[in-house]
């Protein structure tokens, strides 16, 4: 497996690194030994984010004591300079380090500069003059904000969503990043659990020599399987590049991602899954999609009252009270039968 070294960060690392937001769903000694496990068996990039609950405290306990031979990113969602230092020594004390090597605005809704009256540039300048940081960085699930970024030339990092279903732009957003010498971590290289092979994920990534793909791994059988790469690397040929060439003809146009930044649902929708419904029981059959309370949680697609909330906060433009009709009603010729799946 290649080292990816993120731009003009300097820091390098096997393009394999983890995401460390799935583990806040893990108990405590789980998540310790799943990050312990990364660690021992080649990752050096962990990905976490003050918003990720207890993420960050898992990660203190577990590699603290090889936190020389690490890289850890960590991200503020903070609007207001008072919230950037709360989170950023939140965040060193959970940790239990003196300093983080990338700070990421987190989900940035704008890209942040210098005398732009917000004061949270200049606050990553002065963390990073304390060597409280060590490099400033930028995740963003809008296109225009990233593009933003990348040209600016104020950030050493962008974290973006980044899978083989990605288009034209997203791509450009890459090459574009590499011209001005700035990492790109991507985020949902499993395009928010569609895509179900890593091996073919993987292989995709390893076409390019400027992207460090962070996998969100919750169970020990997915850390296992990104971990034999580290051996057997994927590779873009024969039986791969077929499943990414049908994948792509199945996800083509406007899905879900499953991000969830639409929520919360007046209609107390789980729009996230409920509009990937048709898609997940095809792609990852289970009968736990046809439960009762799936049954139950679909149902609520009919209380939708089109107030255009989640229109609005979809970082894709997505229409989706459109989404959650469609699924809704193959879900209901599936549970009656009238179609299979």
């Amino acid at each position: 497996m290649k080292n990816i070294t993120l731009g003009s960060t300097g820091i390098t690392v096997p393009q394999n690194g983890f995401g460390a937001l799935p583990v806040q769903r893990d108990d405590m000694e789980t998540s310790i030994k799943i990050l312990r496990s990364a660690y021992e068996g080649g990752m050096t990039f962990f990905d976490t984010a003050r918003a990720y609950t207890d993420s960050e405290e898992k990660i203190g306990k577990a590699l603290s004591d090889v936190r020389e031979n690490i890289f850890i990113a960590t991200k503020t969602a903070a609007e207001t300079p008072e919230g950037f230092w709360k989170d950023l020594e939140t965040s060193l004390s959970l940790l239990k380090t003196d300093y983080v090597d990338i700070y990421q605005f987190h989900q940035a809704s704008q890209c942040y500069k210098p005398g732009d009256g917000t004061g949270m540039y200049e606050a990553m300048l002065e963390a990073k003059a304390q060597g409280k940081i060590r490099h400033i960085g930028i995740t963003a699930h809008k296109i225009k904000v990233a593009e933003e970024a990348v040209s600016s030339g104020l950030y050493e990092t962008l974290q973006f969503p980044l899978s083989y279903l990605s288009g034209e732009r997203e791509l450009e957003l890459v090459k574009k990043s590499k011209e001005q010498n700035m990492g790109f971590i991507a985020m949902k290289a499993l395009a928010g659990g569609l895509i179900t092979k890593s091996a073919a994920a993987f292989a995709f990534m390893s076409q390019f020599d400027n992207v460090l793909p962070i996998w969100g791994i919750q169970r020990m059988t997915e850390l296992d399987e990104f971990l034999g790469y580290f051996e057997n690397p994927a590779k873009m040929e024969g039986e791969i590049l077929e499943i990414i060439e049908n994948d792509r003809k199945e996800l083509a146009g406007d899905f879900c991602r499953g991000c969830g930044y639409c929520l919360p649902c007046p209609a107390g929708i789980k729009i996230y899954d409920c509009a990937r419904m048709s898609l997940l029981i095809r792609r990852a059959p289970s009968k736990t999609w046809i439960s009762e309370e799936w049954q139950e949680e679909m149902s609520k697609i009919e209380n939708c009252i089109h107030c255009g909330s989640c229109h609005s906060k979809c970082p894709y433009g997505l229409d989706a009270a459109e989404i959650l009709m469609k699924n809704l009603e193959d879900y209901k010729k599936i549970i009656a039968g009238e179609t299979k799946v």
